[in-house]
């Protein structure tokens, strides 16, 4: 599949801001902006929320969340904002602004169709390179982590790292091929080509971050679904059905996934009525086209007095991408980790006047400002039981595919 082939990618020519993603409101959605339509963008080292429309950039305030929620509030009832929050987000966290790409946009788009990219066959499975001896860099930041741990300063830590890679492949043919490696339920793109604020991201992410829902009598349903525990499928059936099986019984993906699970009830507290919170799904291992992966699902009932993006804020960003408890495990994150996570780590998807909406985590995704050079993020949860080795392995083999989809030009770096 490549972009000139794909309608999406025909109706989006000549726009320079749009997003498509696949887990829209009754199937797969393109988002087009014209010159006239509103798009915010945030750029956390600056503490700045701009507001793009008609040619002209002007800075409205210094959080983006509240910046939204003004103009959902300010909008027109069936108004839906598309884009993304990068990780460093949320001011009141530590976390590092992306020197790149800004730290969110989102669009408020004059048209969206209901058109999907194209299905091109399914990927093979068990094809990933083996991954070299764990490098240095790495094995020290394992260390400072486990450190910590062994000190009570946290339970679980998601450590991750980037890598560039140096490709001229366009965006657009970059996520055509990334759709075609790894098919995922949160697909997703974000087209923002504005001087100063430009943006691509390219999402193939499995990972629920949120989803709020219009229930009977006007409640609010938000509902999380993080994942903790992943593990490659193999080629051969038996040997894929064991892997899965090892996941579902593993202790340490188990331990992983259950400190997740405490910590996204927490966070569901903090906004949703009282005694609403609740796990229906524990620790289900759902498969995909390059891996097998555990999933629990944490759902609540929002109070009427909190506002949907009042609720994303509280849930930022996704406790599977960050550890727990949260605000110590995030300081360990930025002192451990060499480089901005940008948007990775964030949350990508849409948001209604109407109260809903329906976001993805963003991970297995490639990130760029269109000058030749991509980025990705790649990681894993580490606790007292990992093995340096065996999660530096598992970091490798889940941006393998991305890094296929720039071949065969891409040159990649660690770090």
């Amino acid at each position: 599949m490549t972009g000139e082939g794909s309608d999406v990618f025909r109706a989006a020519a000549g726009h320079s801001r749009w997003a498509w993603l696949q887990a829209g409101d009754g199937g797969p959605q393109l988002a087009l902006l014209d010159d006239a339509d509103v798009s915010l963008t945030f750029h956390a080292g600056r503490r700045e929320v701009t507001r793009h429309a008609d040619g002209r950039a002007e800075v409205v305030g210094d959080d983006v969340f509240r910046s939204l929620a003004e103009e959902l509030a300010a909008g027109a009832p069936g108004d839906r904002w598309y884009g993304y929050f990068g990780y460093a987000a949320r001011a009141d966290l530590p976390a590092r602004a992306d020197p790149a790409l800004p730290d969110a946009v989102w669009m408020r788009p004059s048209r969206v169709l209901p058109l999907a990219v194209p299905a091109a066959g399914t990927a093979p499975r068990g094809d990933e390179e083996p991954q070299a001896p764990t490098p240095g860099w790495y094995a020290d930041a394992f260390a400072t982590v486990q450190e910590h741990l062994h000190a009570g300063n946290s339970y679980e830590v998601n450590l991750t790292y980037r890598t560039a890679v140096a490709s001229g492949m366009r965006p657009l043919d970059a996520f055509a091929r990334l759709c075609a490696l790894n098919p995922a339920p949160y697909a997703g793109f974000v087209h923002h080509d504005v001087e100063g604020a430009r943006a691509f991201v390219l999402s193939s992410s499995p990972e629920r971050y949120a989803r709020i829902d219009l229930a009977p009598g006007g409640a609010r349903t938000l509902e999380a679904k993080p994942i903790k525990g992943t593990t490659p499928r193999a080629a051969a059936a038996h040997d894929d059905e064991a892997a899965a099986r090892h996941l579902a019984t593993d202790p340490k993906f188990r331990a992983e996934n259950l400190m997740i699970v405490d910590l996204l009830r927490h966070d569901l507290s903090q906004v949703c009525e009282v005694g609403t919170v609740e796990v229906p799904s524990l620790m289900a291992v759902e498969s995909y086209a390059s891996v097998h992966q555990l999933v629990s699902t944490v759902r609540g009932v929002l109070r009427p007095e909190v506002g949907s993006v009042a609720a994303l804020h509280a849930l930022f960003p996704a406790g599977s991408m960050t550890g727990a408890p949260k605000l110590r495990t995030m300081q360990i994150i930025d002192e451990v980790e060499e480089e901005p996570r940008g948007a990775y780590a964030g949350a990508i998807g849409w948001l209604g006047a109407d109260g809903r909406a329906d976001l993805g985590v963003i991970i297995r995704s490639l990130l760029t400002d269109g000058r030749g050079r991509y980025v990705l993020g790649t990681g894993g949860g580490i606790t007292v039981q990992s093995d340096v080795d065996e999660e530096y392995a598992e970091s490798g083999w889940k941006a393998a595919r991305l890094l296929r989809a720039l071949a065969p030009d891409a040159v990649a770096t660690a770090r």
